[in-house]
């Protein structure tokens, strides 16, 4: 089936795995396929993660050598066991498809239900918009959004959804312009907002953190991890993880000899790596786009999750409770 979406830096991540024959790809975020098509066509075996059941229309004909698993991509050492693979790939954020389809409720430019969720399960963005203290709609929107005008914009919502429930996109784009108006050379008012909608919905953040701690697991040493980001809160994550696996834990200048496991990977990409003129010209969403790469070691992989990465924000079942 053709892809509606366009794999951003494509080229850069079949390079900085290197998929052959004899090894296991794992693409943490299958989307339409772009990448995992890719790693087949250099004979690779690949497993695909997606959580997204409309994904499963563009695995059709991918033949023997592939594998779509129904789930989130934090769920893959236990569907692949520690040390399987040779490489695993994640392009993080929202997919073309998702944001062209209405009555998915990611995009600010398509009126449909305001529900944003990868998976169909859980609570909606309508629902945390319902329930959600001013409060914690203003947390939620400054941080996951960086939202300058988080507050205004929360007591916005809070005010309209006293007179009528907010749900469906075009209800909540007109809250936003209430409160901020657009300006030719910026971006649409109501793109932050959504951001952190969805970012929130799907518990973006945690799930990232958590899938790059099953790739430390299920890497064979020298296996390769690829990591496409889209905005700031991910890339950082995604370099705080490298940089913490990627050094001795507890090295001090005071102390000669280093206490501490030994460093899990052998981070590959100094600076992230950004796509050229060309690639942007042709596929806007690759303006943001970094690439960052590590080789695991052989150290074993260690248990600790670093929680400060993550903003300090309400869970999505206590907003729920809230009220």
């Amino acid at each position: 089936m053709s892809a509606p979406h366009t794999s951003v830096l494509l080229a850069e991540v079949v390079e900085a795995l290197e998929p052959a024959p004899g090894k296991l790809i794992v693409d943490g975020t299958f989307g339409a396929g772009g990448y995992s098509r890719a790693f087949l066509a250099a004979g690779a075996t690949v497993v695909a993660f997606d959580r997204d059941p409309s994904a499963r229309r563009f695995a059709e004909g991918l033949g023997g050598n592939f594998r779509l698993v129904d789930g989130r991509f934090s769920e893959m050492a236990d569907e692949l066991g520690e040390g399987a693979a040779d490489g695993v790939a994640l392009d993080l954020g929202v997919s073309s498809m998702q944001l062209d389809e209405a009555e998915r409720g990611f995009s600010f430019m398509r009126d449909g239900p305001l529900d944003m969720r990868m998976g169909g399960e859980g609570p909606t963005a309508a629902d945390v918009v319902a329930r959600a203290s001013e409060r914690d709609l203003a947390a939620i929107i400054a941080m996951l959004g960086e939202e300058r005008f988080a507050r205004p914009i929360a007591r916005a919502i809070v005010a309209a959804r006293k007179n009528a429930p907010i749900e469906t996109t075009r209800a909540l784009v007109d809250v936003i312009a209430r409160v901020l108006h657009p300006r030719p050379g910026q971006i649409h008012p109501a793109t932050r907002t959504f951001q952190a909608l969805r970012i929130f919905v799907n518990e973006e953040l945690a799930e990232l953190q958590a899938a790059l701690a099953a790739a430390e697991r299920i890497l064979k040493p020298s296996g390769r991890l690829v990591v496409v980001s889209f905005h700031s809160l991910e890339d950082r994550i995604v370099k705080g993880f490298l940089n913490a696996r990627g050094r001795v834990k507890g090295f001090s200048r005071h102390q000669p000899l280093a206490s501490g496991p030994e460093p899990t990977f052998r981070i590959l990409t100094g600076r992230p790596v950004i796509a050229d003129a060309d690639e942007i010209a042709a596929n806007p969403r690759a303006r943001s786009a970094k690439l960052r790469a590590a080789e695991r070691t052989a150290a074993p992989a260690r248990d600790e999750d670093d929680e400060t990465a993550l903003p300090r924000l309400p869970s999505l079942d206590q907003v729920m409770e809230d009220r």
